[in-house]
């Protein structure tokens, strides 16, 4: 079940997104959030980081479980999901290191899978974060991706490499493979809060929610979660 919440623009949504994970933290000291990397979720980290410091909001008991990190990049590259997370949030918060869970690329890969499955086995995640590719990827389960997936190694799609070409200095440099929660994972999550912004969301956004649900459209399989707060800006939304 889907509760949209449409807002002006990023800041407005930052702001929205992040009442709802102060909220779940309030409640539980001890939660289990599920994070994401990209844009949309840094506001709301910022947010999360200008709490804690300002407020006192503890994170020492706090677990956390990212979605998803490329193949190819060392935990040391300023791109990798790592360092993302250490420079836009963990950096911030008081949070231990060892409470800290990133999927790691390696040498044998389907091991790397096993062994992230395996340290979400003794934990349910209470709220997962997610943003949402233009193509409607959720983590990094492009289109076609079953939705029984357990994490698993994705060839990244053209058009998810194109978003993601920002960030590096050219096209050649993003990197074509990446280790990814799956779709059944995310599904187990008590509440997941979805947060988008700008135009070339808005299609995706639609198809989410209004669609059939179809593994052409991965984050359509949300239809089917008891509890999805929606997250958007006036643009990211101008279709619903």
């Amino acid at each position: 079940m889907f509760k949209i919440i449409k807002v002006k623009d990023y800041e407005e949504m930052s702001d929205k997104a992040f009442d709802v994970v102060k909220e779940v933290v309030d409640a539980n000291p001890k939660c289990v959030l599920g994070l994401a990397t990209g844009s949309s979720p840094v506001g709301l980290y910022q947010r999360m980081i200008k709490d804690h410091q300002e407020n006192g909001t503890s994170y020492a008991d706090v677990t956390t479980f990212n979605l998803d990190e490329y193949c190819g990049l060392p935990k040391s590259h300023p791109e990798s999901y790592y360092s993302f997370m250490h420079r836009n949030l963990f950096s911030g918060l008081n949070i231990p290191e060892e409470n800290i869970h990133i999927p790691e690329d390696g040498e044998d890969k389907e091991a790397k899978c096993k062994e992230y499955d395996a340290s979400m086995e003794s934990y349910t995640v209470d709220l997962q974060v997610l943003g949402i590719g233009s193509n409607g990827h959720i983590g990094f389960n492009e289109p076609g991706t079953a939705f029984d997936t357990k994490t698993h190694i994705v060839t990244l799609k053209e058009s998810t490499r194109q978003d993601n070409a920002r960030f590096f200095d050219s096209i050649d440099k993003v990197p074509t493979h990446a280790i990814t929660m799956g779709i059944d994972t995310i599904m187990h999550a008590k509440k997941i809060i979805i947060v988008a912004s700008g135009a070339n969301k808005a299609d995706a956004i639609y198809a989410m929610i209004h669609g059939p649900k179809t593994t052409d459209v991965p984050a359509s399989v949300l239809q089917d979660h008891p509890d999805v707060v929606v997250v958007v800006d006036a643009e990211a939304g101008k279709l619903l």
